[in-house]
């Protein structure tokens, strides 16, 4: 099995050992040990909970630096549509498209416009009764690898059609080369402009065997310190803007369930809301629903750790940007096909499974690795203090039997009235 590469890392020298990022992480990820926090790769979805509630800034995003671009002689940008949500008193998205002309990119292809695109497809492919039902949109990747560890089950739900983010890399250069023949695919750098480190790691485990369509993902924190300084309002800029109100609207939890014409949907956005909700998927009690938008990020993607406005004044700002917008630009678009989904545009490859609650290939081996857990956990105190350095009592017993604590390292188990029986 391959590394998985993650793009949320810890800066040693800035923890000071504090239970604050062990008491949020969703998938019990981070254990303290010798006063410092370690994430245990394995399990980390790279959801940026750590980095959004950690009081030193000891957790940060890894992403691609600007420079990165320099290596290729044709640059194609792919703004996110959160991107917009971002810039004060902005009445017209060309301003942002026309910024990142600015800032040295040859070519930007909105991932709004491939959002309607994707609304589109995703329309079609819910007419179609042999799909399990919900469907569950696959444009988080935290979602996607939240399912992979945790529920399994509900794999089959996820829609097999490209992300936005896909279908515009796979567009953009498909345009560039067309009309520009002098330039191999390899002279093409396609660069994603991200709101959080969730995409970054999706992109970076691109399966081995597949051409990349995407060369790095950039920080949209950095892009828009880049543009702000360059932006220039007081001219009229050219009308490159393909946004409609549909795509625009993915940047925003419900944005993309809304667009879709159906009221069997669900939206809800925060990791722990979309933990609740799949728990329910999974014991089947939606049975009516067709359609589920998740976001591990409050409020939707506005809500991502490389952003740099608020999130509920970035829902704002796209509020009021809606009202310059016609609701979809798709009838001008000839990127969508007429019937059906282009199959180039299908995920074939069906989402690896890597349940961390599976302790070993052998059933009966794993059956007895979890009843030695519950054994070990009954003799705790429960009371999920975290002094141990794990998240609860029974993600200890885990570590216990797994060889990675001791029961001595339980300060409250080590009380002699505690051992004897008297409280507990």
């Amino acid at each position: 099995m391959n590394k998985y590469l993650h793009s949320v890392t810890l800066v040693d020298s800035k923890c000071h050992g504090c239970t604050h990022c062990l008491n949020y992480c969703p998938t019990e990820a981070i254990r303290i040990k010798n006063g410092k926090a370690h994430i245990n790769p394995d399990r980390c979805i790279d959801c940026g909970q750590c980095i959004r509630v950690c009081l030193n800034k000891a957790k940060k995003s890894i992403f691609d630096p600007l420079d990165e671009l320099k290596k290729f002689k044709y640059k194609v940008a792919l703004p996110a549509p959160t991107l917009y949500g971002q810039f004060d008193n902005l009445d017209d998205i060309d301003y942002v498209v026309q910024g990142l002309y600015d800032i040295g990119f040859d070519y930007v292809y909105e991932v709004s416009r491939a959002a309607e695109i994707v609304t589109e497809y995703t329309r079609r492919l819910l007419k179609n009764s042999d799909i399990p039902k919900p469907v569950i949109s696959s444009a988080c990747p935290v979602i996607l690898r939240l399912i992979s560890l945790r529920f399994p089950s509900l794999s089959e739900h996820i829609v097999p059609i490209m992300s936005p983010m896909e279908v515009a890399a796979i567009n953009a250069r498909k345009f560039v080369l067309e009309n520009n023949p002098e330039l191999s695919y390899e002279d093409v750098g396609v660069a994603f402009i991200s709101p959080c480190p969730a995409k970054v790691s999706y992109v970076k485990n691109h399966p081995e065997n597949r051409r990349p369509i995407i060369d790095c993902v950039l920080s949209m924190k950095e892009i828009y310190f880049n543009m702000i300084s360059t932006m220039k309002r007081e001219n009229q800029p050219e009308k490159t803007s393909r946004a409609g109100v549909v795509g625009l609207s993915w940047a925003t939890s419900g944005g993309e369930s809304t667009a879709i014409f159906n009221d069997k949907y669900l939206a809800a956005d925060g990791i722990d809301n979309v933990i609740k909700v799949l728990d329910q998927i999974e014991n089947n009690a939606f049975p009516t629903l067709e359609f589920v938008e998740l976001n591990s990020c409050p409020g939707g993607c506005v809500g991502g750790v490389m952003t740099v406005t608020d999130p509920f004044i970035a829902r704002a700002h796209l509020q009021g940007l809606r009202r310059y917008l016609p609701v979809t630009r798709l009838s001008q678009s000839s990127e969508l096909e007429k019937e059906g989904i282009p199959d180039d545009l299908i995920i074939h490859t069906p989402l690896e499974e890597r349940p961390i609650g599976s302790f070993d290939t052998n059933d009966r081996v794993s059956i007895s690795t979890m009843a030695r857990i519950e054994e070990v956990n009954s003799i705790l105190p429960q009371i999920d203090c975290g002094v141990c350095g794990a998240p609860t009592c029974h993600a200890f017993a885990e570590d216990v039997v797994k060889g990675k604590a001791s029961m001595e390292d339980c300060p409250i188990y080590t009380l002699p009235k505690f051992k004897s029986g008297g409280s507990k």
